[in-house]
């Protein structure tokens, strides 16, 4: 497999997905203009979902390996 990014960046990955979407969530309880409440939680739902994936991914292509 070839990284396109440097290995500490593609290992902290799952986490940075994971601290957007806590962030995105947080944000959406201090939101009150428009749609950006609905906006938020959408992205942060997406970004915590998308986060476990990538992680339980990678815990369960390295477990094969072994």
């Amino acid at each position: 497999m070839r990284l396109w990014i440097n290995k500490p960046l593609y290992e902290l990955l799952p986490y940075a997905y994971l601290i957007a979407g806590v962030l995105a969530l947080a944000a959406s309880l201090y939101l009150n203009f428009w749609y950006w409440p609905v906006i938020s939680v959408s992205v942060g739902l997406f970004c915590l979902v998308a986060g476990l994936v990538v992680w339980l991914k990678r815990r369960d292509y390295r477990l094969g390996r072994r």
